[in-house]
């Protein structure tokens, strides 16, 4: 039987984190593909909002706040069990459903550590006070994490000029939160 999920609207603040796989054991438990390495916010946050797949048949329509006992680790994934109990035939048919919570539950980060979702959008200056672009996505390399800039090509409106750079300590002097902007050691030609 599929329990009454409370609809729910998304907060404004709500960031993707992650989409049910499958459903995982006998008891109603369920497998997340986190979108993150470090999936801290599923952990953090006992109260998820779902929404349904994109595409295929789904439980629920529009957006529910579904109540979580218990999220953890298992293997490169999350496994996670519902507050209000569920069968597995009810955790089947959750497969593919988005998870969000609200960036305002994540956990603190420390002192020179920030979320992916937070330096997106963030205009990027170089020491001489350039604009080098805003940032569009962060892209992870393996051993680093990639700024990835879009700026607007005054010489070709339809193809903005596109920068990466590494985001380590050698050329990010400075992440100002307030003023919503990095500082690099960056040259616009490189």
């Amino acid at each position: 039987m599929l329990p009454a999920w409370e609809p729910a609207e998304l907060p404004a603040d709500a960031v993707e984190v992650g989409r049910i796989l499958d459903a995982w054991g006998l008891k109603g438990w369920f497998k997340v593909l986190p979108h993150s390495a470090s999936p801290e916010a599923l952990f953090s946050s006992k109260r998820w909002f779902l929404q349904p797949n994109e595409r295929g048949a789904s439980p629920f329509k529009g957006t529910v706040l579904m109540a979580i006992r218990e999220a953890k680790e298992h293997g490169d994934s999350v496994v996670a069990c519902p507050a209000e109990t569920i069968d597995r035939d009810v955790a089947e048919s959750l497969k593919g459903a988005r998870i969000f919570v609200p960036r305002s539950s994540f956990p603190s980060t420390k002192e020179d550590e920030f979320y992916w979702v937070d330096l997106i959008g963030l205009s990027v200056l170089n020491r001489e006070g350039l604009a080098l672009g805003t940032v569009s996505e962060l892209m992870s390399t393996g051993p680093q994490t990639v700024l990835v800039l879009s700026q607007d090509n005054p010489d070709e409106p339809a193809k903005p000029i596109e920068r990466m750079i590494p985001f380590v300590s050698a050329y990010v002097d400075k992440v100002d939160m307030a003023a919503r902007q990095i500082l690099v050691d960056w040259q616009a030609d490189y």
